[in-house]
């Protein structure tokens, strides 16, 4: 099972050529990124909220202009926590279809290369372009989408803890 899974991999890529490996390269740094933000949300950021309360709560005074830069701080601090790696995943997902670009202009430039040499009357040799041009395509927007969608639910998450952040960090004393 495994190895019928690797072998249909292997000739996805070598029917696409080798901006495929550079996708599915891209691809994989882009989940990469996606699990290590799950898992923080998952593992750490609970923690990281309550260390602020508690940093916030052990303070006597909160009203003066000093104690809302402190909060103001906290309030930086785990956000600027949450959107760790955020811009590194859209680079990600925009790069995703640019690559799929590439690979379909070097195919073009193959499918020209065969015309050229043999006449367009050959279909058959021209076949190996084609798909060279198309599947780097399809590969870079399914990347991209799924990149697309992973990225809108963890921005919405993100989004949530910022509000949930602020409100438990309280003014009154």
């Amino acid at each position: 099972m495994f190895f019928e899974a690797f072998e249909q991999v292997y000739l996805f890529t070598e029917r696409g050529g080798d901006v495929v490996l550079s996708i599915l390269g891209i691809i994989f740094l882009l989940w990469f990124f996606i699990i290590e933000r799950i898992a923080y949300f998952s593992f750490t950021h609970k923690q990281v909220v309550e260390d602020a309360v508690s940093e916030w709560e052990a303070r006597k005074e909160r009203i003066s202009w000093e104690a809302h830069q402190i909060r103001e701080d906290l309030v930086a601090r785990t956000k600027m926590a949450l959107e760790t790696n955020l811009s590194t995943i859209k680079m990600l997902v925009g790069l995703c279809p640019l690559f799929g670009l590439l690979g379909t202009v070097t195919g073009m430039i193959e499918v020209f290369d065969v015309m050229a040499f043999l006449g367009n009357g050959s279909p058959r040799a021209m076949a190996s372009g084609i798909s060279k041009a198309t599947i780097p395509t399809m590969a870079g927007m399914v990347g991209a989408l799924t990149g697309v969608f992973a990225q809108s639910v963890i921005q919405r998450h993100i989004n949530r803890q910022k509000s949930n952040i602020e409100d438990k960090l309280t003014f009154d004393h």
